[in-house]
């Protein structure tokens, strides 16, 4: 189990467990930062002092092999665990340059430390500042709440009115802190994965073309350096994702934090104060607590905790209640009070202080207190009204847009990810959804309508279901298969749910999918490969019924289940599944095998291929310009969800590699990377000239040849 996620509405309970779960996510940060520091030390020394390079080398290895990097959640996608088990793989390659004491380029600078020293200074030191802010913000915060809370209730009303309003004030900053606090917490969590793997796979490029011996390991190499990059190139794909809709979630629970509550156990739950009676002449005191009150079964615990002491958390109390009472203020010289009685401790009525008086008016109505407004608030069965159904209007929606782009647009570069005007779109949609319109209005040959229009209408169409379209009853079950297990065992899952779906959502789910795999065919020129149509629909397709931190962490395994629909779509659909559920699949936490190096050949020496940086879609001459920007970031090559553990040659286009496709033989991976370098490089490093970034490699003309040379398909 990695780091548990932190929700943002516990920012307005900030309970114990919050706190301890705020504590190991900065604890994680600061294991990170000595482990980048340790690394930066180490490399430096490498490019310092050739004398004690094999030594520098050997300890830089043993850091890379005893760090691993936890996770946000209950599993990782198979990305995340090649970049994981890659550290180790990175450390036996140094291993088996120890003996080597050339000079190592001055380029290692720039690949390796620079990258770290920006991340550390910028992002973990970043994250310092905020904590700093933040530990600062919780003692005020809960120091002005207790100065406000002894106020007496008999000073007059308008000195009570304006400590109210400064208390609220800064309880909504301290809230706002908070907030922003957990979103950064966990953005460093989840983008530290690639921003310190890429610097050091970087390293390792750099360190192969500048040492014979390097170069030589780098062939073997050369397989698990490609499919690692297109691990952290859909990482950080889905980060991307992840971070837009956490970003949204939080800015939800920010403009009404009260609507977004977590459902849980507890019918009520937050901080009182406890009056704590003394013997004469010492009078009383008033403690904190975490309570939370079961109205099931009456049941009321208390946990004391304060903030300012370090976070220790006191001896929990239980008991049953038996009735509650509000306290007017001219019985106690405090407001915002209530008197509790337990069963077992009849006539020793318990007072209490909530923060406000509408923090103890929820408390009162959740007790059954006397004298408590009763509030009816049904906003759990409240749905969003759409007129978007799986009707005879709906199935005409898709086959229409479907048929125009797959006329008009399929080649067209980012097709889905790039949007439509959002009037223009709005427009489209009203026209499609209209039984007395939908007929006239003609997709396939109108100018009035873009490709970018009509893709934005289709997904704002499934969108706007009243549930989408994978259903929320199975969305927990699809997520479970893209977490572990084999690739067989994770399509016959996935194909065994699709069964279980309803017809129509069944029926529709399969023109979509046939209609994506068309679309990933024509990869070569549209760059939508299996993996950007899975970061484009897979939250459209799926989505979890409530909004949490801990569901957007589970975005990237919706991705992957609907790559898995996309390359096994004619299984899927074409042929029923097994008649018995598939075997459980065990949610395995060891690291995965490291890809196959490639294996020399005797009495053969072939091209080695040049290096590459950043993986990315091969592109035309004509097509290697920047492709147009959308809401989702393009550049991953392939899908690895259904990867298997020993790759097959596939059947794809020349020049184009799909799901499987990651073993070649080294002639036609030497043609084929020379071909993809300049491409890459250009969207890399937008505005600079390809050889300031690579002056070690080759002039075009000789590429080209070199290309030429061994495209042989």
């Amino acid at each position: 189990m990695g780091l548990q996620p932190l929700e943002f509405s516990d920012c307005y309970l900030d309970s114990p467990w919050f706190r301890e779960r705020v504590r190991a996510h900065e604890a994680e940060l600061e294991k990170t930062n000595k482990f980048i520091k340790e690394l930066l030390k180490d490399g430096k020394n490498l490019i310092a002092a050739t004398k004690n390079l094999s030594a520098a080398q050997r300890k830089f290895a043993h850091s890379l092999r005893d760090f691993k990097f936890e996770f946000i959640g209950d599993a990782e996608t198979d990305d995340e665990r090649y970049i994981d088990a890659s550290l180790h793989e990175f450390s036996n390659f140094l291993k088996n340059l120890e003996e080597q004491r050339e000079i190592l380029a001055l380029s290692v600078t720039e690949t390796l430390i620079k990258p770290l020293e920006r991340f550390r200074k910028e992002q973990l030191g970043a994250v310092k500042e905020e904590k700093k802010k933040f530990d600062k913000e919780t003692e005020k915060n809960y120091s002005l709440l207790e100065k406000h809370l002894n106020l007496s209730a008999k000073k007059k009303e308008l000195q009570l009115q304006e400590a109210d309003n400064q208390v609220e004030q800064n309880r909504k900053h301290f809230y706002e802190l908070s907030l922003e606090y957990v979103c950064k917490l966990q953005e460093i969590q989840e983008r530290k994965k690639f921003e310190c793997v890429e610097p050091v796979l970087s390293f390792f490029q750099g360190l192969f073309t500048f040492y014979h011996q390097g170069y030589e390991l780098a062939k073997d190499f050369n397989h698990y350096k490609m499919a690692l990059q297109i691990n952290i190139q859909n990482t950080r794909n889905r980060f991307e994702g992840t971070r837009s809709e956490v970003e949204e979630l939080m800015n939800k629970i920010r403009r009404n934090p009260q609507e977004h509550k977590r459902a849980n156990h507890f019918t009520m739950e937050g901080y009182l104060y406890v009056q704590e009676k003394r013997p004469a002449p010492f009078g009383s005191s008033w403690v904190k607590h975490y309570c939370m009150y079961r109205k099931e079964t009456k049941k009321f615990s208390m946990i004391p905790f304060e903030h300012r002491s370090g976070g220790k958390v006191g001896d929990a109390e239980l008991f049953v209640l038996t009735y509650c009472t509000k306290r007017n203020a001219d019985t106690i010289d405090r407001r915002f009070c209530f008197d509790l009685e337990a069963s077992d401790r009849p006539g020793v009525p318990v007072t209490m202080q909530a923060f406000s008086e509408e923090d103890r008016k929820l408390w009162m109505e959740a007790l059954d207190g006397k004298e408590a407004l009763l509030i009816n608030l049904n906003k759990a069965n409240a749905k969003p009204e759409g007129s978007a159904q799986l009707d005879k209007i709906g199935f005409t929606i898709i086959k229409k847009c479907i048929s125009a782009v797959e006329t008009r647009g399929i080649n067209d570069q980012g097709l889905y990810r790039v949007v439509g005007v959002s009037s223009k779109v709005q427009r489209l949609l009203s026209l499609l959804m209209d039984s007395k319109t939908c007929s006239e209005v003609d997709l396939e040959n109108s100018v009035d309508w873009e490709v970018k229009t009509i893709t934005s209408a289709m997904k704002q169409y499934l969108r706007s279901l009243p549930e989408p379209l994978m259903t929320y009853e199975l969305h927990g079950e699809f997520i479970v298969p893209a977490k572990s297990g084999s690739p067989e065992s994770r399509v016959n899952a996935v194909h065994f749910l699709v069964h279980k779906l309803p017809e129509k959502n069944r029926e529709m789910l399969e023109i979509l999918v046939k209609h994506l795999a068309n679309v990933s065919k024509h990869a070569k020129r549209n760059l939508m490969t299996v993996a950007n149509l899975g970061v484009v629909f897979g939250p459209t397709l799926m989505r979890p019924q409530e909004e949490t931190v801990a569901a957007i962490m589970d975005l990237k395994f919706q991705n992957i289940v609907v790559e898995i629909l996309i390359e096994n779509h004619e299984k899927i659909f074409k042929t029923l599944p097994d008649a018995t559920f598939p075997e459980p699949i065990s949610m395995s936490v060891s690291p995965p095998n490291a890809p196959p190096r490639q294996s020399r050949r005797q009495g053969q020496r072939i091209k080695r291929p040049l290096a590459v940086y950043n993986l990315c879609l091969e592109l035309d001459d004509a097509d290697s310009h920047s492709s147009p920007r959308e809401d989702t970031p393009t550049g991953s090559m392939d899908s690895l969800s259904s990867q298997s553990p020993t790759p097959a040659f596939s059947s794809s286009p020349p020049g184009l590699l799909d799901g499987n496709d990651l073993i070649m033989n080294s002639g036609d991976l030497a043609g084929w990377t020379t071909n993809l370098v300049i491409a890459v490089v250009t969207m890399m490093f937008p505005g600079r000239d390809f050889y300031d970034v690579y002056p070690f490699h080759v002039p075009p003309s000789k590429a080209k040849e070199a290309a030429a040379s061994s495209m042989v398909r």
